[in-house]
């Protein structure tokens, strides 16, 4: 049985999962001897609506607010980026922590929300969709637990208004499941795709400019309503930010191409294929080429073999 990809593991050991039915037994509130602890010593990642949501509220663009209060990070190795909230300079509290509580409670983001639920989104590997499972953080300075308040997590979710956020973060969770569940077979991002991911997840004001653009217009088969839609609203933005990453970078089209860019872009791209095998071949032969004169083989050295599922080795 294939293990299931995770969105966001903060462990290698995948924690004990629970349905939204499971029942807690929770709460936070003003006068609690934990009050503000988590708040003291962060570690929030972001979604796109969060930042939304809160560059909103700080009224700023998306372009200050990644500056100013966010650090971003590697989901994985030389792969796709994430961003986290900064904290205090020199410290580990979150910046709109207040002695009354969160300063921006209204637009908190969906990790705040969760607390201390956590959201495990999965993917298996043989499977086209995600699925939402849930997990219990237990920390020992969190005195949340001792109180006598029992409800599900699905109540629990409801109750701190996290139901929109998942549903608004949806897209952007399974590109970041299919880029892992895809793993060395596409190999890593390049420079300029890690770039155009952060741009449309992330600083969706600078987004915002390149679909406003000539060049996106001349690429894109939009008509004008469909635009103007699009950008007339973030959430809207961010929600065709997703389709247009999964067409670029996955190839699932869902977005008309003008014909003749498409027609120039597909001979390009034909054009760089025959490049790339060519350099390739020439780089097998000039290695060949070294190992003769060295005395190798290919069995030697262990070149025209492969890995199969199970870790064995059978030759082409």
């Amino acid at each position: 049985m294939s293990k299931p990809d995770v969105a966001f593991p903060q462990s290698p050991v995948v924690p004990n999962m629970v349905s939204g039915e499971h029942q807690i037994q929770f709460s936070c509130h003003k006068g609690i001897s934990c009050w503000n602890a988590c708040c003291a010593n962060i570690d929030i990642s972001m979604t796109p609506y969060d930042i939304v949501r809160l560059k909103k509220h700080l009224g700023i663009s998306s372009t200050e607010f990644l500056r100013e209060y966010t650090v971003p990070y590697e989901m994985e190795k030389d792969g796709i980026a994430g961003v986290k909230l900064r904290p205090v300079e020199n410290g580990t509290a979150c910046r709109f922590m207040t002695e009354e509580g969160c300063g921006v409670y209204a637009d908190r983001p969906t990790a705040c929300r969760y607390y201390p639920v956590a959201l495990l989104s999965i993917r298996k590997q043989d499977e086209y969709t995600d699925t939402q499972s849930y997990a219990l953080v237990k920390e020992e300075h969190c005195k949340g637990h001792e109180v006598a308040r029992s409800l599900s997590i699905d109540e629990y979710r409801k109750e701190q208004g996290v139901e929109e956020y998942d549903e608004l973060a949806r897209g952007w969770r399974q590109l970041v499941l299919k880029k892992k569940s895809t793993g060395p077979a596409i190999g890593a991002p390049s420079l300029k795709s890690r770039q155009l991911f952060f741009m449309a997840c992330y600083d969706i004001d600078t987004f915002h400019s390149f679909v406003e653009s000539d060049a996106f217009a001349k690429l894109f088969a939009m008509s004008d309503d469909e635009r103007t839609l699009v950008l007339a609203d973030d959430v809207e933005l961010i929600q065709f930010s997703f389709r247009f990453l999964k067409q670029v970078l996955f190839g699932e089209q869902s977005i008309a191409l003008n014909e003749d860019v498409a027609k120039e872009r597909l001979e390009r791209w034909r054009s760089r294929q025959v490049e790339i095998e060519k350099e390739a071949a020439e780089k097998r032969a000039k290695m060949e080429e070294e190992m003769a004169r060295e005395g190798f083989n290919e069995e030697d050295s262990g070149l025209g073999y492969c890995a199969d599922e199970e870790g064995s080795c059978a030759k082409d």
